[in-house]
């Protein structure tokens, strides 16, 4: 073995120790550090540690790295709802370091099944039924990805193919129809092999981001019972919006297609009475996309992926090999789910936060943050050099400066605001037009916050 490894197992408790007193010193003073900094101009050259070992690997890490880093962690970083990780949450992710499964396959251990109870219990979190069943994939894009190769394979059942066995040519040309996608949905039909231009905007209703449901409807008549693929939105990323869910399902009724509904963050609107009726319908559709390292306040990465069509998952993603042993089609291993074959124990992650806080702690967390995102869209709405963009739906603020409407004077301002240390916002494009945009869904993040982002904003445009 060789010598520094040797002694870094001997040492193995002091190590540890170490590390958790530099996590521990950097949570504990979150509050006071600023929620972004600039990044350092590029080109620099990777320093070594000058001595071999992970204490020496660790102190230059302290030095070198940490302190350029964003505590995207802290309340008032309100870019790319990212959330940020509860106790239990980091517990349970040193452990899953520490323990190493790859919960893929089911022949040498038990992590395979505190997946399957994680995920069902938090797909009856989202009002999902037993007939949406699950897996961890590592974020919304994957989710996303996975969602649309189900699809694809139901169309091909539809025009007579399979195409995990015959490919793409059999298929022919494919349409997918939104009205505001995430990038991601983009991302994944260029991988699947669907191309981008497959994905073709519907007209949204007027100064909204969802699904004008009248006009679907025409272009669903216009396409003479073709097959295709519907992409709903339940939490736009610019604004928050949601897709009128029960009138699409009606119109699946009358039309084929399969609907896949991106609620990466929205679908935790479940969770406060005041909201969930904007994911009503959730549980019909064909396959959702959750994210948990959003709004569940998971370490990076966290997601999940829900379907209706088990047997077509197992189609697309089954894996055999004889190392692998026969596949249990009645309960398949993960291995045979996802595009990983191999993966971190993501689920007991999950495990630890949905046994510490539940659900009931988790919803104190969702409906805090529509009251900071709520407070926010008041102070806006009250200051003359402000203007909302859209409505506070659920968790983001899409607001304007007033005469600021251009991509250089919006990040100029950002910049500003950023390199002030209180509070961290990213730009978006709205109807046309430049502005800012809040996402509220960190743990600690209160109303005050919101007073506090307010604040800060209004120093950076002196």
């Amino acid at each position: 073995m060789h010598d520094a490894l040797n002694k870094d197992w001997q040492q193995l408790p002091s190590l540890l120790s170490l590390t958790r007193d530099l996590a521990l010193q950097h949570l504990q003073q979150i509050d006071a550090l600023p929620p972004a900094r600039a990044p350092r101009p590029p080109g620099r050259t990777l320093r070594l540690a000058e001595e071999a070992g992970a204490a020496a690997a660790l102190r230059l890490f302290a030095d070198e790295w940490l302190p350029c880093l964003s505590n995207s962690t802290g309340p008032r970083y309100l870019g790319f709802v990212t959330g940020g990780a509860t106790p239990a949450a980091v517990v349970g992710d040193w452990l899953v370091s520490a323990l190493d499964q790859n919960p893929t396959a089911g022949w040498d251990g038990d992590a395979p099944e505190l997946e399957r109870q994680t995920v069902a219990e938090l797909g009856r979190w989202f009002g999902l039924g037993a007939a949406q069943q699950g897996a961890f994939v590592s974020g919304a894009t994957l989710s996303n990805f996975v969602g649309l190769a189900l699809a694809r394979e139901w169309l091909g059942e539809q025009r007579g193919v399979k195409v995990s066995e015959q490919g793409l040519a059999a298929l022919g040309p494919v349409t997918v129809l939104g009205a505001a996608p995430h990038s991601s949905i983009h991302k994944a039909a260029s991988m699947l092999g669907l191309g981008r231009a497959a994905v073709r905007p519907v007209a949204r209703l007027p100064g909204r981001e969802a699904v004008d449901p009248a006009a679907l409807e025409r272009e669903l008549q216009a396409r003479a019972g073709e097959a295709l693929i519907v992409t709903a939105s339940a939490g736009t990323v610019n604004s928050g919006d949601f897709d009128d869910l029960p009138a699409l399902l009606a119109l699946r009724e009358r039309y084929p297609f399969w609907l896949h509904v991106d609620a990466a963050f929205g679908a935790f609107a479940a969770l406060d009475p005041r909201v969930a009726g904007r994911v009503a319908g959730l549980d019909a559709a064909d396959s959702v996309c959750i994210d948990l390292h959003k709004w569940m306040n998971l370490p990076y990465d966290s997601a999940l992926q829900f379907t209706r069509h088990r047997a077509l998952q197992l189609r697309v993603f089954s894996n055999a090999a004889a190392y692998l042993g026969e596949i249990d089609e009645a309960r398949p291993d993960f291995v045979h789910l996802t595009p990983e074959n191999s993966r971190r124990w993501r689920a007991l992650v999950a495990w630890f936060a949905l046994q510490a806080y539940g659900r009931e702690g988790h919803a104190e967390i969702v409906a805090r943050n529509i009251d900071g995102a709520r407070r926010l869209g008041e102070l806006v709405e009250q200051d003359p050099t402000l203007e909302l963009l859209a409505p506070v739906r659920l968790n983001i603020v899409c607001f304007a400066v007033r005469g600021l409407d251009d991509a250089a004077g919006v990040q100029s301002l950002l910049e500003c605001l950023r390199d002030g240390g209180e509070a961290f916002l990213t730009p978006t494009r709205f109807d046309g037009r430049w502005g800012l945009r809040a996402a509220f869904s960190n743990w600690r993040t209160t109303v005050e916050d919101a007073e506090r982002v307010h604040s800060a904003l209004k120093k950076s445009m002196l």
